[in-house]
């Protein structure tokens, strides 16, 4: 069989993040705007699959409203200058089971590292509509000092504000292009 597309559905899937704050606690946030394709080699065999997502800074949300503009600043993201974040594949291997590892480049500020993230494959259905979809969800962690996402590294008081490990959890839906 030929390779098929596959486009991510936005109603179905969400992108978050997590920080320790203070490193007494986690503070998370989503990005609420993004896109992006998976190219398997057949309809029904992932193992192989490429990946390319996009991720529009600009739709940061931390329930924080002064939060998500600083987060915006050249303190953190730096939007800006570089609205976007991009990753894309460079292989996705069956594991065991549903798990699978996925190995890509990560571009954030204009910097592109190598990253692996955790991928359990939550199957494969058809809609209401007679359109199919699979759904992955994703975790891993990247460190935002790799990334030169650097704010003020102590408070007043000389605390370390930010944790440099940042968690990243998703749960794509992806229905087939036809």
């Amino acid at each position: 069989m030929a390779a098929t597309n596959w486009v991510i559905d936005l109603e179905h899937s969400e992108i978050h993040f997590k920080i320790r704050h203070l490193l007494i606690s986690n503070i998370t946030g989503a990005f609420t705007i993004f896109s992006g394709k998976m190219i398997n080699p057949e309809h029904d065999v992932f193992e192989g699959s490429s990946f390319s997502i996009k991720v529009d800074v600009y739709s940061v949300n931390t329930n924080n409203v002064e939060r998500d503009e600083h987060l915006k600043s050249e303190d953190f993201f730096d939007a800006d200058k570089y609205p976007e974040v991009r990753f894309d594949s460079t292989s996705f291997e069956h594991i065991e089971g549903d798990n699978y590892e996925l190995k890509g480049d990560l571009t954030l500020k204009g910097i592109t590292k190598p990253v692996i993230l955790d991928v359990l494959f939550g199957g494969q259905a058809k809609d209401g509509f007679g359109n199919d979809r699979a759904g992955f969800e994703i975790n891993g962690e990247i460190d935002r000092n790799d990334f030169n996402i650097h704010s003020p590294e102590v408070d007043e008081a000389g605390g370390i504000l930010f944790g440099e490990d940042i968690k990243i959890h998703a749960n794509i839906q992806y229905i087939h292009e036809k």
